[in-house]
Order: C-alpha cells, then structure tokens, then sequence
C-alpha cells in the first residue's frame, strides 16, 4: 500500500485450520471452528475498519500529515490493522498444531492448502483490479498497472520486487505469503526449543536492524517488510499455545492482560501523536503485537463474555466470514465512488467522506459478499477442483426443474 505502507488488512484473514494443517483430519477442523467462536467476527471488524481508514486516506490528502478534522483521527492507523490480521492468522493457522505437539502434517501440504485456499480469489481480485485500474481509476500515483505488474502481483512477489500497483492493499499479500513458507520453521523451533527461543530468534534480529537505523529508527520503503512483521506473525503463532494449553492457563485473564499491555504503547502514542507514531509504525508494530495476541487468545478462550457475544453475533459473524474477499475487492471500488462518482455530487473534504461511506462502504460490502460466492467459499469448502466440479454438478442435480 501506498503513503509509508498503511494497511488495508492481511493479509489473509487465515481461515480455520483444516486436514493437513497440522490436524487430524476433518472432525478436528470442525471441533476446531466450534470451540473457537469469535475469530471469524475479529476479523470481520477489522476489515471494516480496513475500508473506513481507505474512505479516510483516500478522501483527505497529506498523510500523515492529514487534512481531515481531527475528531476522524481514529481512522488513520489503517497499518495497524495489518498487524492484527497477522497476529489473527499465525493465531489460527498454529491453533491445530499446538494441539498436536506443534507438528503439521507435512510442509509441502500445508502450502498447497495455503495457495489453494489464499491464491484463487487473490488472482480473481488481481484481475477485477486491474480492470478498474486501467478503465475507470488508477490505483497507484506511480502509474498504471504495466506488463511487470500482472507479472510481479501474479507471483505474489510485490514485496520484493517493485511494480506499479493494481490495488494499494495487495502489499500485505505478499507479505503474508512469505510468512506462510516461513510458518513451518517457526512450528519446528516452537517444538524443538520452546516458547522463548522462537520469540528470540523472530524478533532479536529485527530490534538490532532499528537500532542500528539512523536515528534509531529505519525508513521503510516499499519492499521486503516480512522479516520486520515476522515476530508478529510469531506472537500470533505463540498465542495458540493457549488454546491448547491446560484450564489453569485458559482460564487466566487474558483481555486484561491485553489491556495493561496496550496501556503503555497508547499511552506514548497520545503523548507523542497520530503522525510521530505513524512515522514510528517499525517500533509501534513490535510493541502492540503482544495485546493483540492476548485479545486474540482472550476471545479464543470466550472472553470477556459481552466481546464474545458481539462477535457472534449473526451480522459480525457473517462479516468475518467473507472478510477476505472485503479486502480483497474494496480499495478499487471505494476508490472508484470517491474518484469519479463523489466530484459530479459533492464538493471535496469532509462531504466527499460522507459520500464515499455512505455509497462505497455498502457497495464493497455487498460486492465482496458476491465475489465470495464465486472466488472464495467454494475453495473453503472443496480441496480440489475435482470437488468443486461435482459440488455444483450434485447442486445441479439437486436442482428441481422449472417447468414452463
């Protein structure tokens, strides 16, 4: 993503573990999905947020320096929202594997179900972007998308190779992607060495690369930020250790603990301000990653109870559980409301906004719930094109016909 990499969302909003992930097969992926109420819902909301902070960025120039009024300064941490979502997926991929002695049941089976689960709807949003990009919207300042651009993003590569973008929010896909070959080391030193040695390993390197920055502080620029969010992916990762552990540990108070250690990251945040900690997103990341996961290990244990209970709640939960795809699709099309629909009906600023929520927030909404029926849910359900094939010939099947 543009403007210092804000965040539209993870990166994949991982989906529940399935056979092959590190389970024994389907009855404990759907143990797995029932026990573990609320996951689905977090990512749902975090994603909505994605599309409120792109409404915000889109609409107000200058950012970080922003031109929009300070009471619609809670939308500006769009980046953050990445962090959760990584937090989010290496919680839910590691949930399985820490139930059966942080193993898998191989590398090579778990990345296939990765790239069939994650690729599909990532390729047919590509093109959908591209679309947009070259016929209605441009999606980048840099230019619109090339041949090095179809190439690059079809590889899933933008995080190491730079090439006009087709969708701001992609730059976490490849992100993601590159934690994903990296999720199964980090399983094999949880196993081997413990706890502390994996979190040592993923985030002593990254803290001595700030250090050592001028001014203590590096200035990310537009490629390779995986190995700096890996020791959040991690934390993810060591947080499902929870869910497997004994009632000692499930039944400690995890959404306070998350709070005490949000406490002092928010505290410097508001001391300092939105811009010096936008301009610190390096040291931020590393320093919220630990409340994240606790949040996320809170509601995984159920609670607090009120939390668990909005979570879900039928519209969250439903919500979540096309989150993917909302992040996928919605940049283009909130982009689209405010470029070319927003300038023949009102005039810029604070009206713009309002048009671009009230029109491009349902219009993505619905859009994603649509595009998640095609692209989306059937590589959910199926594991291979043979079954999504007599999926829908059954459907047909079942089908009554329609007299004339």
């Amino acid at each position: 993503m543009e403007t210092s990499r804000p965040a539209g969302s993870t990166l994949d909003p991982a989906a529940p573990v399935r056979r092959g992930e590190g389970g024994t097969g389907d009855g404990d992926a759907a143990r797995v999905r029932r026990q573990v109420r609320g996951l689905d819902g977090l990512r749902g909301l975090a994603a909505l947020y994605v599309v409120l902070f792109h409404c915000w960025l889109y609409t107000f120039p200058g950012y970080p320096h922003s031109s929009a009024p300070p009471w619609l300064g809670g939308l500006m941490f769009g980046r953050l929202a990445v962090v959760f979502f990584l937090v989010l997926s290496g919680f839910s991929l590691a949930i399985s594997p820490a139930r059966h002695g942080w193993r898998t049941a191989g590398v090579g089976e778990f990345l296939r179900r990765r790239a069939w689960r994650i690729l599909p709807p990532y390729w047919a949003a590509l093109a959908l972007s591209l679309v947009i990009s070259w016929f209605v919207v441009p999606a980048s300042h840099f230019g619109p998308p090339t041949g090095a651009t179809v190439l690059v993003y079809g590889l899933v590569a933008q995080d190491v190779v730079t090439a006009p973008t087709p969708n701001g929010a992609f730059w976490s896909i490849g992100v993601e992607a590159e934690l994903y070959l990296l999720f199964p080391l980090l399983l094999f030193v949880r196993r081997r060495w413990g706890a502390v040695l994996l979190a040592v390993c993923v985030t002593v390197p990254v803290v001595a690369v700030g250090l050592t920055a001028p001014g203590g502080t590096p200035v990310e620029g537009d490629n390779w930020l995986a190995p700096h969010l890996a020791p959040v992916f991690a934390a993810g990762v060591l947080g499902a250790g929870v869910v497997a552990a004994g009632d000692r540990v499930r039944r400690l108070p995890w959404g306070w603990f998350a709070v005490l250690a949000a406490l002092p990251v928010l505290a410097v945040g508001a001391v300092r301000g939105s811009v010096w900690t936008v301009n610190h997103y390096f040291w931020i990341d590393l320093a919220i990653a630990p409340a994240m996961t606790m949040l996320v290990a809170a509601v995984a244990t159920g609670k607090p109870a009120v939390l668990v209970r909005l979570l879900t709640a039928r519209p969250v939960h439903a919500l979540g559980g096309f989150s993917y795809s909302l992040y996928l699709i919605h940049l283009p099309i909130v982009l689209a409301v405010l470029r070319r629909a927003a300038p023949h009906f009102v005039s810029p600023g604070l009206p713009t906004f309002w048009f671009t929520l009230a029109v491009g927030l349902p219009l993505s909404v619905c859009a994603a719930w649509l595009f998640s029926r095609f692209f989306e849910i059937p590589f959910k359900k199926n594991r291979s094109w043979k079954s999504i094939v007599a999926a829908r010939s059954g459907a047909a099947v079942r089908s009554p016909a329609v007299s004339p």
